[in-house]
């Protein structure tokens, strides 16, 4: 089985042309009159909760015997300071050079190092110094290089050299979880939190699944010393029952103290809380707002939602809290997109493709904006790109049946049932590919399954005659306002004439 071609992303020299601003205060009302009625936006949430394993309770010591157990400035707590600082360096170390650069070679001579001799060299480094940044920085090393260490595929030839590879990777992770156990036993509030976000994602734990068992103590300890992140993991611990108990109200209290250092991702959370009167909060439009307006001006790659939520409220307005105002709506839309979030760069597409929200018609933009939503696997953003390269562009995209095929292929593969019928029809008429028909009957049968009446239509009716194709010679896919596209043969045929079969969009 030959592995299937990927499609090629469209260009990406648009640039959208109105100004961009920061998020400014939302448009407030002063009413609080709160009878409008929200629909909640969901959250990326992490695996259920593990179970407690015998061999996975978390205990401080380390687990295995190495040279950072001797070190004696540990005798003492670690203490900390404010996070803008994160720690407070341990006693200055003996005179001496601390990082040994001997083996650097410069001029001619300048050769790069192997992976193993690199960590060699940090290893002998970090067991120079006695400040714990500079270790917490080696785990963190060693944690990022069991990830890309080369695991050879297997066959039935080097069974053991795969088995060493992977017992070297096993042995990088256990001996920079020991010094990470070590340095979070001391009060380093980092390694606190990166150790409980490896217990989190199933880094160095029993058969490599999540433990939040031992994740949330991690996360409350560093939330105690100030860390804006491990609050705001406590409090989704907290709200969802990981490692816990479910607490709404400890939830909330976590999310408070995280809130108040600037965290977007939990200033979103209580926003969306007081729009919906969640977490055992009464209903508050009002200061729904403000903390989503909070959040947007924190926004990050990670947390660009509340841009998005915001945007969508005030492109249909609360009644006394916020006027409609499609313009503001459009650029925080655009300040998300920019930031990568899919359902933002979506949205936008739609407007410059179909002028809505005050947008003109613009493919250009309409494309770009596609594009962004299609690189971050936006199954519907895929399949927008599938019409664009159906019909074309002048001057913008050019026509291609092959690409169409493609990135609506992408589309179905992600589990989009309309893309599903699209292939299926592609396959069934040879459009962008070679007709297969045994394939197009598995896609049909695919989208049937989940109730795409079409693709049944299709698997009752003759399925050997041949069709129009869209995009293809001699026919041309028309737009309507929805969005759809049918298909219609050049030879002037009527819109009631046109075979409803070949609706794909």
């Amino acid at each position: 089985m030959y592995a299937q071609p990927q499609p090629r992303l469209p260009p990406t020299n648009f640039t959208p042309d109105f100004e961009q601003r920061r998020p400014s205060p939302a448009r407030e009302i002063p009413n609080d009159r709160t009878d409008s009625q929200y629909s909640p936006y969901p959250l990326q949430q992490p695996q259920p909760r593990q179970s407690q394993y015998d061999d996975a309770s978390y205990n401080g010591d380390g687990d295995g015997d190495d040279f950072y157990q001797s070190q004696s400035q540990y005798d003492q707590p670690y203490t900390t300071r404010s996070i803008a600082t994160q720690s407070v360096r341990a006693p200055s170390p003996p005179q001496g050079p601390i990082l040994d650069h001997s083996h650097l070679r410069p001029g001619n001579q300048a050769a790069l190092l192997s992976h193993e001799r690199t960590l060699e060299l940090y290893r002998a480094n970090a067991k120079k110094t006695q400040d714990p940044d500079l270790q917490f920085e080696f785990a963190v090393f060693m944690i990022d290089a069991s990830k890309t260490m080369p695991i050879p595929t297997p066959t039935p030839g080097n069974v053991m050299e795969v088995e060493k590879a992977i017992a070297k990777r096993e042995d990088l992770i256990h001996e920079a979880m020991s010094l990470l156990k070590r340095l979070a036993d001391r009060g380093h509030m980092p390694a606190q939190y990166f150790l409980a976000d490896c217990y989190a994602n199933g880094i160095g734990t029993h058969k490599n699944r999540q433990d939040f068992d031992r994740a949330f103590p991690l996360f409350v300890l560093a939330a105690k010393h100030g860390h804006p992140d491990a609050a705001y993991r406590a409090g989704t611990c907290c709200e969802n029952g990981w490692g816990c108990r479910r607490e709404a109200a400890k939830a909330v209290q976590f999310y408070k103290k995280a809130a108040a250092a600037g965290h977007p991702g939990a200033l979103y959370r209580l926003g969306i809380a007081e729009l919906n009167g969640e977490l055992g909060l009464s209903k508050s439009p009002k200061e729904g707002v403000k903390y989503l307006k909070r959040s947007a001006e924190n926004a990050t790659a990670e947390f660009p939602h509340a841009l998005h939520e915001l945007a969508l409220l005030h492109e249909r307005g609360i009644d006394n809290v916020l006027f409609v105002d499609y313009e503001y709506a459009a650029e925080l839309l655009a300040q998300a997109a920019e930031l990568g979030y899919a359902p933002s760069a979506y949205r936008l597409g739609e407007c410059y493709e179909y002028g809505k929200m005050g947008c003109p018609q613009d493919p250009a933009l309409s494309i770009h904006y596609y594009n962004i939503a299609a690189q971050q696997g936006h199954r519907d953003a895929c399949f927008a790109l599938t019409a664009w390269y159906l019909v074309g562009s002048p001057g913008v995209l050019p026509q291609s049946d092959t690409e169409a095929y493609l990135w609506a292929r992408k589309a179905a593969e992600a589990g989009l049932v309309k893309a599903m019928y699209a292939v299926g029809y592609f396959l069934e008429v040879g459009i962008g590919t070679e007709p297969n028909m045994q394939e197009a009957i598995q896609w049909y049968k695919r989208a049937a399954e989940q109730g795409d009446k079409r693709a049944a239509q299709r698997l009752r009716g003759p399925t050997n005659q041949p069709m129009i194709a869209p995009g293809g010679p001699g026919s041309v896919l028309h737009r309507n306002e929805n969005g759809s596209g049918d298909s219609a043969s050049a030879s002037g045929k009527s819109g009631k004439d046109k075979d409803k079969d070949c609706v794909i969009m």
